[in-house]
């Protein structure tokens, strides 16, 4: 069952939060953190991303810069940016992306459910990104950001979302650059407080949706500290990491396609002719052409789209991995055709998340950057739980979720 509990949130007042709220720090590169900051003194990016207070080029693993990022904390705490709430509360954090909104409750998540698997994850992690996240985490003594879950449908918790989505929220305003609305509440009712933790009692299971790093290295601090206090009770505050939880009805999953740098050698009607072995293969003419259903992919090749159809046999309704369209195309097309090995590292592909649209799939192959591209039909939150659930991993770039959660809302100190 999961374990969760309120805490003393460290937020912005309510008339600095635009000042101090950022994008995730893993969704923009250092200079782009750079220019979006400015000259706002302000801006979480000074903490999450601080190697732009060094100059252009400084590493964002130099030692300086993790050490940078806690005085940047201290500073961002003595200038009253950051206030910590005197009581314990959880939050609610909703997100409104083209008209549809998502409602979600900031938790502690515990580490041990982490640690034994109650939290159960989809993604492997690489450990010099957990390493980069351990260090941040340790030296503020804090998660500056929170990771994002996934649980069961609750018509409990559905029902208190609603009604605190009737009153007028702590938080609301619009973000700069995607437009996407975000509103934030504060639970502080002790019966709501309860009833919240309760809910999640009786789950069997939270699903990591998006932040598996900040997951991994959240809980493994943590055990780290308890560890290291030969005094530990299990009730301190390290015990418990930040997430962000949603329905899982209710989030929006983007396909997130891939773009290639070169056919391996072959023709275009060499490979094609390829394809054909378990594909069937249509051309689609010069419009964009998105994937229509599951097991259909679309191919941009020499100023045109191809529908793709997986034929039977190729795929295993009975294998949550085997099913998967990320998994049919890098088996048949990336693997078997395009011998591109180890996705994680391979310099002939790239990665291009949903909300940039087919459009720039096309602009990167018409420009000569790219030979082709592959667009996918979405994985389904339903299919990332059966494949938690069955203790596999998906396969890499699988999942792309949007809107992403803002950062600098709320902090939550380990001590």
């Amino acid at each position: 069952m999961a374990t969760i509990k309120p805490f003393k949130g460290l937020r912005p007042p309510k008339d600095l939060v635009e000042q101090v709220e950022s994008r995730p720090y893993d969704v923009l590169e250092s200079e782009e953190a750079r220019a979006e900051a400015g000259d706002n003194e302000k801006s979480l990016y000074h903490i999450i991303k601080p190697e732009i207070n060094f100059p252009v080029g400084t590493s964002e693993y130099d030692p300086r810069v993790y050490e940078e990022a806690a005085r940047q904390f201290q500073m961002f705490q003595d200038k009253g940016w950051l206030v910590q709430d005197k009581e314990e509360h959880y939050y609610i954090y909703a997100q409104t992306m083209n008209g549809k909104t998502q409602y979600g409750l900031v938790i502690g998540a515990y580490v041990e459910d982490y640690m034994n698997g109650v939290i159960k994850k989809h993604e492997l992690t690489r450990r010099d990104k957990e390493e980069d996240r351990m260090k941040h985490v340790r030296v503020n003594n804090a998660n500056m950001e929170p990771v994002f879950f996934a649980y069961p449908d609750n018509a409990v918790l559905d029902a208190l979302l609603k009604r605190y989505a009737a009153t007028e929220p702590e938080y609301d305003f619009i973000a700069p650059i995607d437009g996407f609305g975000h509103k934030f509440w504060i639970v502080s009712d002790p019966a709501d407080i309860a009833t919240i933790t309760e809910e999640f009692r009786k789950m069997p299971s939270l699903y990591i949706a998006d932040g598996h790093h900040r997951s991994a290295a959240a809980a493994l601090v943590g055990a780290e500290k308890a560890k290291q206090n030969p005094n530990h009770r299990g009730d301190e505050e390290y015990n418990y990491f930040m997430a962000v939880a949603f329905q899982a009805s209710q989030l929006t999953i983007l396909d997130y396609n891939r773009v290639l740098k070169d056919l391996n050698g072959l023709t275009s009607e060499q490979f094609l002719d390829a394809i054909r072995k378990n594909f069937t293969v249509e051309d689609k003419g010069t419009e964009i052409y998105k994937p229509a259903k599951l097991h259909e992919f679309s191919l941009y090749l020499d100023g045109h789209w191809f529908s793709l159809v997986a034929k039977d046999g190729t795929y295993d309704n009975n294998d949550p991995i085997g099913v998967l369209d990320v998994d049919i195309s890098s088996r048949l097309i990336l693997e078997e055709i395009l011998q591109l090995g180890d996705l994680r590292s391979s310099n002939r592909i790239d990665f291009v998340g949903g909300l940039r649209g087919l459009a720039e799939l096309k602009r990167r192959v018409d420009s000569g950057e790219m030979r082709a591209a592959l667009a996918l039909y979405p994985v389904s939150m339903q299919q990332i739980m059966d494949i938690a659930d069955s203790g596999k991993i998906m396969p890499p770039k699988a999942t792309w979720f949007e809107p992403k959660l803002r950062s600098g809302l709320v902090v939550h100190k380990l001590s």
